[in-house]
């Protein structure tokens, strides 16, 4: 017999491995590829990254941070999603605020607004495999800030956002308080 317990960690991992690939092959601009992508499981680099949010939220104001950290904690599986920024270099864009990329270059640490559109599509074809396995899962920016203070994804990578994953009777990242 095997009992719940012993496999559902195991599906969590196999569900976001799926995603990274659902995010790896999602449509990017002109076919450029600066995404990355990794998976938290470890116990200590959860309660790292919890401790981090929790630390920004005290910081800013920002409460939330430290409710999400506890919804994190509880999640065996987290999925973080990052971009570097790159300028795509398309003529008569402006998506970014500048008039062209030539102008926005002059600002590295802006995001090519095409970082960002792409993100969000692969991390929503990522969150859909979570959703066609019935995982319960939550795009949070919360974790993403941490992330990118703690350096997980690498010293380039500027743009994260976090997904936890949690099989459960009810969902941790909903009706929260």
């Amino acid at each position: 017999m095997i009992h719940e317990s012993q496999i559902t960690e195991q599906q969590l991992l196999d569900v976001a491995s799926k995603m990274i690939i659902a995010a790896r092959t999602a449509p990017k601009t002109r076919g450029k590829d600066y995404l990355t992508f990794s998976i938290i499981k470890d116990k200590k680099q959860k309660e790292s990254l919890a401790s981090k949010m929790k630390e920004i939220g005290e910081k800013t104001g920002a409460h939330f941070f430290a409710r999400d950290a506890e919804n994190i904690l509880k999640a065996p599986v987290i999925v973080l999603f990052g971009a570097t920024i790159q300028t795509m270099n398309l003529p008569n864009c402006g998506i970014c605020g500048f008039i062209d990329c030539e102008g926005k270059e002059k600002h590295p640490d802006v995001p090519c607004g095409y970082n960002t559109i792409d993100l969000g599509i692969a991390v929503g074809s990522a969150v859909g495999i979570a959703m066609d396995n019935r995982v319960d899962n939550r795009i949070m920016y919360t974790i993403g800030m941490a992330a990118l203070e703690l350096k997980l994804l690498g010293e380039d990578v500027k743009i994260i956002l976090g997904v936890p994953l949690n099989a459960g009777s009810k969902n941790l990242f909903f009706d929260r308080k």
